[in-house]
């Protein structure tokens, strides 16, 4: 039984090392995954674009490598402690629930894309149909988590689940130094991470790594975590404590 199709395959220029060329084939996915062949999907370090999935597959560049965190052992460094602290100061609350499409959603992706610098040089912005073809339709179990402040909608994270994991898909966030200085980024992993042990899910993916990546680089702030390397799952070194 077939089971994907083949939409795209060829170069392109690389999204992450844009001085680089990459291949990143594209698989549309006839029939919803299990969530057991979601977990398969996410230990291949596969990402979902609605309801396609793609991988890596550059012959002669290794860059780009998953990476993933263990729920239950994760740990903060120092300032993602003081990140933490900040927020429990704060009268938040995340709402988990179906993702959808709305202009509130909407303008605050676009604000964050344009304010973060994270828009190329001829990208349009996304309309309803685009954000709900990239990340409201899905060939696997999707939730968003909504984050807000005293009622003001200040981040959403979209998060794909299998039986024993999840994987974070995007994140956006409201740009107003206001939010943006208190690391929204950085908490939303740390609220994945929970939601992921409340409801038994061992490990948590957080994408792609690219070290000389600034959007991507970050992840591996998260420790201790794992890089997917040679087709491999190889622990990181002890987290850093800045």
């Amino acid at each position: 039984m077939i089971r994907e199709e083949l939409v795209h395959d060829g170069w392109q220029r690389c999204p992450y090392l844009p001085e680089r060329i990459a291949r990143l084939p594209l698989y549309r996915q006839i029939a919803p995954l299990t969530h057991e062949e979601a977990d398969e999907r996410f230990e291949s370090a596969e990402r979902r674009m609605g309801r396609t999935l793609y991988r890596v597959a550059c012959p002669t560049c290794s860059a780009c490598r998953g990476i993933r965190v263990h729920t239950h052992h994760v740990q903060p460094t120092r300032s993602q402690r003081r990140v933490l602290r900040r927020w429990a100061k704060l009268p938040w609350r995340v709402e988990v629930g179906a993702p959808t499409v709305t202009a509130e959603k909407l303008a605050l992706f676009h604000a964050h894309k344009r304010l973060r610098g994270l828009n190329g040089p001829d990208e349009a912005p996304l309309g309803p149909g685009e954000y709900e073809s990239w990340l409201v339709q899905s060939c696997m179990d999707t939730i968003e988590m909504r984050y807000s402040i005293e009622g003001r909608l200040v981040g959403l994270g979209i998060v794909d689940l299998g039986s024993t994991s999840a994987s974070s898909v995007y994140f956006y966030f409201d740009p107003a130094p206001e939010i943006a200085r208190l690391s929204p980024g950085v908490f939303s992993v740390f609220q994945e991470a929970e939601f992921c042990r409340r409801t038994n899910r061992e490990w948590l993916y957080l994408g792609l790594h690219v070290e000389d990546c600034r959007h991507l680089a970050y992840k591996a702030d998260f420790a201790p975590h794992q890089l997917r390397i040679e087709g491999e799952w190889r622990e990181s070194a002890p987290p850093n404590l800045r």
